[in-house]
Formats: structure tokens, sequence, C-alpha cells
């Protein structure tokens, strides 16, 4: 009797020692139901002070977690795979990432970043590839604009999105097309109002002052990620800063007609030796956008590819490129891309279209923090126009375009010591 008590007792606490030891898995490959809302449940799981393992380049870049019924209803009602499994396989999966022969690593992330857009007032969160996501796959986020950035609330904040904006204060160069259009005459009038407000005289005054705070943000240790026209014309405003590009139909005078000969890139963050396209009826800020080639190319011919990087030895583009496939579907935007020859020393290519020199998303460090720059509007919907119906993300769970924008907004939760760039 005595041995028949101790078998049970021994089973029932080897049992609780198992299910104690057991992990949930979130697979990351093709066949995962819901890439998107994966990361929503990746960021409130740190959200909750809670940590978790990024698996690099291990079934499409995974989530381990350790295991609560709580966390396996999330995804049930989330519609997101899992797998429950024992200690053992994951010793077993822990020792196949270990492996030096393997391109893989094991990330632990620790600390949410706390997440803010820089968007105008009165925007439709739609209209913007970030905010799209952000919401489909529940991930909070606070608004700020050109007020907000000048008096200092940026320090609040790890993370910040650049909503499509013209930097250059031109608008968007959309005065030939769009002059007497409501929407076009409403945005003049909130970004003069603004600069107004804040003593400038000049929208384009403004929005120079705005980019020089987010480089400090950036140098003090920020994270900044921005999409089509806030890339390239965020550089463009640094190097423009001694002359005068925009015309009378934007500032009320003249542009510096030899402006292009007196552009300075040293306080530029990714881009140098560009040139300024100065007549204001054209739709392109510079030479360095791929859009025009782009409109020639194709839609269907359009593809773009994730370079592949080392796992253990570069784990920041590694997190930045995690995908289920390397060949993305490529997309345009008011700024699509950018041609490799214009990119800085310190850049990082993660992504580009093979047999061209057409760059479609790049990253970079600058000072104490990182810049993540990605070409084109938004990654389903290919030449996203004025007025285009919102994206419904439920038609595209699995988006590969759209995930590489979640990979930004996890890795800077990575544990510092991991990072060995």
């Amino acid at each position: 009797m005595k041995r028949i008590l101790f078998f049970l007792f021994f089973t029932f606490a080897f049992s609780g020692y198992l299910f104690s030891q057991a992990k949930l898995l979130i697979p990351m490959e093709p066949w995962q139901t819901n890439h998107l809302k994966a990361y929503g449940i990746a960021y409130r799981h740190l959200l909750n002070n809670k940590e978790l393992d990024w698996l690099l380049n291990y079934r499409g870049g995974s989530f381990l977690f350790g295991y609560s019924s709580s966390l396996e209803d999330e995804c049930k009602s989330k519609n997101v795979s899992y797998e429950l499994i024992s200690g053992t396989q994951t010793a077993q999966i822990l020792a196949e990432i270990e492996d030096e022969k393997s391109n893989m690593e094991l990330v632990r992330l620790e600390k949410v970043a706390k997440i803010a857009v820089y968007v105008p007032p009165n925007t439709l969160p739609w209209d913007d590839a970030v905010q799209l996501v952000l919401e489909y796959a529940d991930i909070p986020y606070d608004k700020l604009w050109d007020e907000e950035v000048l008096t200092g609330k940026l320090r609040s904040y790890d993370w910040v999105h650049l909503h499509h904006e013209d930097f250059t204060g031109q608008f968007g160069k959309f005065f030939a097309s769009f002059a007497t259009a409501p929407w076009y005459m409403q945005q003049v009038q909130t970004n003069q109002e603004m600069a107004k407000k804040l003593g400038f005289a000049k929208v384009s005054q403004l929005k120079l002052a705005v980019v020089k705070k987010l480089s400090d943000y950036i140098a003090n240790g920020g994270f900044l990620f921005t999409m089509c026209s806030a890339t390239d014309t965020y550089d463009i405003a640094l190097a423009s800063q001694y002359t005068d590009i925009c015309d009378a139909v934007y500032d009320g005078d003249g542009f510096d007609k030899d402006a292009n000969n007196k552009l300075n890139y040293d306080d530029c963050i990714a881009f140098k030796d560009f040139k300024i396209d100065l007549n204001p009826l054209v739709y392109e800020y510079s030479d360095l956008d791929i859009t025009p080639d782009l409109l020639y190319y194709g839609e269907w011919n359009d593809n773009f590819k994730l370079v592949e990087f080392s796992a253990k030895f570069d784990p920041v583009p590694t997190m930045l490129t995690q995908c289920h496939t390397s060949l993305i579907k490529g997309f345009m935007g008011q700024t699509s891309g950018f041609y490799k020859k214009f990119l800085k020393s310190n850049v990082t290519i993660l992504a580009m279209n093979e047999g061209n020199d057409w760059v479609r998303y790049i990253h970079g460090n600058y000072g104490k923090g990182t810049f993540t720059f990605y070409g084109g509007h938004d990654p389903e919907d290919y030449q996203h126009l004025v007025g285009a119906p919102k994206t419904e993300l439920d038609q595209y769970p699995n988006s590969p375009g759209y995930r590489l924008i979640l990979n930004n907004v996890l890795f800077p939760a990575a544990k510092k010591k991991k990072l060995k760039t």
C-alpha cells in the first residue's frame, strides 16, 4: 500500500513539475493563422510586465512564452495558431537554436516600448499603415504632433512613428492636382495656424525645428520608424536648412534657384548627394525616390527581397527582417524607396529589389538610438491613391509587408546585452 501511495504521489508531483515547465509557442511559419495579431499578443504580454523569447529564424521567427491558461485563451480568441510544448521539447528547441551551425538566435524581450505616432489632427487612422496595423493588432499608442514635439513630449516615448509627413513645408507637393480640394486647403490652414502659434513665419521653418527635435530624440536613445514621404523629406529638410526650396504657392515667396548648390548633407541621418526637384508643380521631392522608375516597371514585376543576416552576430537587422517569406510584394507611396547610391555609410540595407539598386527598407544607428525607413504607403494597396478606401486587414492577416512594421514595434523590447551590434 505504501508503495502504491508513493507511486501516486510521485506521478502527481512529476506531472505538476512538467506542467510548470510547459511553454506556449506561437509559430510564425506561412501556415500561422494570423501573423499580425500574434505581435499584439506578444506586445500585451510585455505590457503586463512579463517576458518572452523571440526565436529568430526558428520557424519564421516564433514567440516562446511561459504557459498560462489566459495566454492560451487569448490565442484562441484572436485566432492565432499556437502549440503547447513540454520542458523536454523546449530544451530540444533551444539546443537547435544554440547550435553554432544554425543561423538562429534567442532574444529575450523584457521591456515594452511606449509608442507614439506623429500625426496631424483630424487625420483618419486608416490613412496610415502603422496606425492601421497597430489598431488591428490591439497595440496601444498615443498621438502627438508639432506642438508636443517642440514642447518636450517626445521624452515620454521609446518608439515614435512618423505619419507620411512632408517635412519640407510643401504640403505634399499636391498643389498642381489638389489646390482647390477642401482636404488640401484644410491641411494648409492647419499647418499654417500651427506655425503661427509656435512662432514660426513659415511652415517649412516649423517642420525643420520638428525634425531637429526628432534627431535629438534619436541621438538620446529613441527608436524612430517612418514610411512614405516621412523618409526622404526628413533629410531633405535638414539638407536644405540653409536655403529656400519652397515656391510662392507654398510659402508666399520664391525659392532659391541655386538651392541645389547650397545643400548640406552633414546633418542628414540616412542620405547624401541627392538633388531637389524645385518645380512646385511636379509631384516629387528629389531624385532620391524610385517611384518614377516603378511607374514604368509595373506592379506584377515589383517584388523586393529581404537581406539575410547572421542571427547570432547581427540580431537587430535579423529582428527587423523576421518574416515567413523572403520575397515581399512591392508597394508604392509618394516615396516608394531609395536609390542605393544616395545612402550614407552608416545605413544598413534590409531589403531591395533584385537586379537593380532600388532599396526599400533601411536601418541605421544615430547617436544612442536608431532609425528605420520603410518606403511605400500601404503594403496591401499597391498604388494608394488619395481618397482610396480603408485596407481591411482582416483580409490580410498574414501580410508579409505589414509584418515588417510590427518587427519594428517589438525590437526595442530586446534585452540589451543580447544586442551585439
